[in-house]
């Protein structure tokens, strides 16, 4: 069956609008580009001309003084002493695990990601997102995972990523991990509505117990619209029919 040339454009113009509501509005999610490598803390503010600091780029770390204690690490290394903040990946020497792994891997998506201590001058990252609908609602998503350094020992309890999209506040799934545990890496889903065209999207880190210094990670950062426009939908299901209309016609007509 030969489909007429307006259908074909009509298909293509709601596939385009379809995929333009599902785009991810975050840029750099993955942490990938930096502005002077990775593998070390963040800047922010002044801070920005320190040899040993670098930013990431479309977003900002710290409250505009500096970067707080906020690093881009990389994941292949980050278990190793070649890293900014040497992640363990073996429990201590007791209770019969002498040594053995406690599970760590970098992220799902593999390269850099983003690592915060919530008792050490812990800061926020944040990224303006542009391109929004008012009243439109959009779903969050980030992998992130809890990991200790290997300067001290103790149980970390109960820390979890405070998201802020527009002023409006969510939680992630609380992490715990026992003395040089791992959490493994999670999955958050979250749903915002935006109230404005330009919003500000910010993670900021908690926590609690004695067991310093907790890192929490983050990677894998995206936005996006919930559902496609009720406009593409309609225009998606009249091409359909349409072209179920006219299928229809041509082989009554052959019979």
């Amino acid at each position: 069956m030969r489909i007429k040339p307006f259908l074909l454009t009509l298909l293509a113009a709601s596939a385009l609008s379809t995929n333009a509501a599902h785009a991810n509005f975050i840029k750099n999610g993955n942490f990938e580009e930096t502005t002077n490598g990775g593998n070390k803390q963040l800047a922010g503010g002044t801070s920005t001309t320190r040899s040993d600091r670098t930013t990431l780029t479309h977003w900002e770390s710290g409250y505009g003084r500096d970067g707080r204690y906020n690093f881009v690490l990389n994941g292949d290394i980050a278990n190793t002493d070649k890293s900014a903040i040497w992640l363990k990946d073996k429990y201590p020497r007791v209770n019969g695990r002498e040594g053995l792994s406690n599970g760590y891997s970098a992220s799902p998506t593999g390269g850099n990601f983003f690592a915060s201590d919530w008792m050490y001058f812990p800061g926020p990252l944040k990224q303006q997102v542009n391109g929004l609908t008012v009243g439109d609602k959009y779903t969050l998503t980030f992998d992130f995972a809890l990991a200790q350094q290997v300067i001290e020992t103790g149980a970390n309890n109960n820390n979890y990523w405070e998201v802020d999209f527009g002023g409006v506040k969510q939680q992630s799934e609380l992490l715990s991990i026992v003395d040089s545990g791992f959490s493994g890496w999670k999955t958050a889903t979250m749903t915002f509505t935006a109230t404005s065209a330009t919003d500000w999207l910010s993670f900021l880190v908690h926590g609690s117990g004695a067991g310093a210094p907790p890192f929490m990670l983050l990677d894998n950062v995206a936005l996006n619209a919930e559902v496609p426009e009720p406009a593409t939908l309609g225009m998606l299901l009249g091409g359909l029919g349409l072209m179920g209309f006219t299928a229809r016609r041509r082989r009554n007509s052959q019979a």
